[in-house]
């Protein structure tokens, strides 16, 4: 990065809403704050593993692999929320807990970024209404909410909700745009909104893992990997300018990225340039 100093993303605050989280050597002392929303546990734990693997593209410090696997934004504060069981599973009610917890708790941990690397393909329109209008509110308050587009596709109108979203920041994968069947969400919306916004790397994403020894590093592909990628340069960009709001965050995505010869369903605004997102 060509920037007049190291940015690290340090004292921000980043809410992963997620499978939990493990205590990896790569997060050192930044797990701030844990919270289970389905087994209410106090010590941090991730019984699945994908909520580590993303805190890690956010997050980790590549202490365990002498700088080889380290994440975006490697001093960022991470406030991982538990909200999926051990399958993946959750519920619209302990997300919406969680952005309310999120709400409350915004000045104690300086939360910015509320990273959202799950979503759901039921076709119950109550289901992600709710869950939509849970993701907005929290926009409206001013918080950035980044979230995955999902992997359903390649077909039109298989973007996941909360990503569906018109307000929020949707990510799909630029290398799973035709790859792999091109399993990258894509719109349009059921509101004929085009989605996703913006494309970043998700294929074969190496990251921490939850093995018991907290040095363990395995591969993981999906929007969901993509995600986490954005996230981490959010609290990069804040960083250097705190005072920037999601909006004005959401316009320099849009500006900055770079045109893969897709139509907007496919590639949003185009492939993530962090060099040129960070770019005074």
């Amino acid at each position: 990065m060509d920037t007049n100093y190291k940015l690290t993303g340090r004292h921000i605050g980043v809410a992963i809403l997620d499978t939990g989280i493990f205590p990896h050597v790569d997060f050192e002392d930044r797990i701030v704050v844990f919270k289970d929303f389905i087994h209410h546990r106090r010590t941090p734990y991730d019984d699945n593993g994908h909520g580590t693997h993303v805190a890690g593209i956010i997050g980790g410090a590549g202490i365990a692999s002498k700088g080889r696997y380290c994440g975006v934004a490697p001093a960022c504060d991470l406030i991982a929320l538990k909200v999926l069981d051990q399958d993946g599973n959750g519920s619209k009610a302990h997300v919406l807990k969680a952005l309310e917890w999120i709400r409350e708790n915004r000045e104690n941990y300086n939360i910015r970024i509320i990273n959202i690397s799950v979503g759901t393909t039921q076709k119950v329109n109550d289901e992600h209404k709710d869950l939509i209008e849970g993701v907005e509110a929290a926009w409206d308050d001013g918080f950035i909410v980044v979230t995955a587009a999902g992997n359903m596709g390649p077909h039109p109108g298989t973007i996941t909700a909360p990503g569906s979203s018109k307000k929020v920041i949707t990510v799909g994968s630029s290398d799973m745009l035709t790859r792999h069947q091109g399993i990258s969400g894509r719109g349009p919306t059921s509101q004929c909104i085009c989605k996703p916004d913006i494309v970043a790397p998700g294929n074969s994403i190496i990251s921490c893992s939850s093995k018991p020894d907290r040095r363990s590093y395995t591969v993981k592909s999906g929007t969901s990997m993509s995600t986490p990628m954005i996230s981490g340069a959010i609290a990069l960009l804040l960083e250097k300018y705190p005072a920037m709001s999601n909006l004005e965050i959401k316009y320099r995505l849009k500006e900055t990225a770079r045109d893969l010869g897709y139509t907007h369903n496919i590639q949003g605004w185009g492939s993530f340039s962090i060099h040129d997102f960070l770019a005074s």
